[in-house]
């Protein structure tokens, strides 16, 4: 059976010291990995590709996103979780659907982290 990670609150954009900075203890290096793994499935990678590129902004609707990658609603829906228990995207109820953003300053912290660079946070 897999090892199953420890539920922690991922949901605000990661900050700590970039990698490269110096070996990361215990628990930096499972906020790290547990971003990762939301991120750790081509569904979700094309979800948020969609989202970051949502030209007017507004967000969209669970529904033309589950059409857009050809799985049910319910399917997008556990995907969609996911990326928002990761903290990368942003749901906002409209009467029956679910329209979802992406929140980019989400990514950029990551990024930050992963980089070899030391101006995170």
């Amino acid at each position: 059976m897999p090892k199953t990670l420890p539920m922690i609150d991922i949901s605000a954009p990661i900050c700590c010291a970039p990698v490269s900075a110096a070996p990361l203890d215990d628990e930096a290096a499972l906020e790290i990995a547990l971003r990762l793994k939301a991120l750790g499935d081509p569904v979700r990678i094309r979800l948020l590709s969609m989202l970051l590129t949502d030209e007017q902004g507004a967000g969209i609707c669970t529904c033309d996103l589950a059409a857009a990658v050809g799985l049910t609603e319910a399917t997008t829906s556990h995907h969609l979780g996911q990326l928002r228990r990761a903290g990368m995207v942003a749901p906002e109820r409209r009467g029956m659907n679910v329209y979802y953003r992406a929140r980019p300053e989400s990514l950029q912290a990551l990024c930050g982290v992963l980089s070899a660079d030391t101006g995170c946070c």
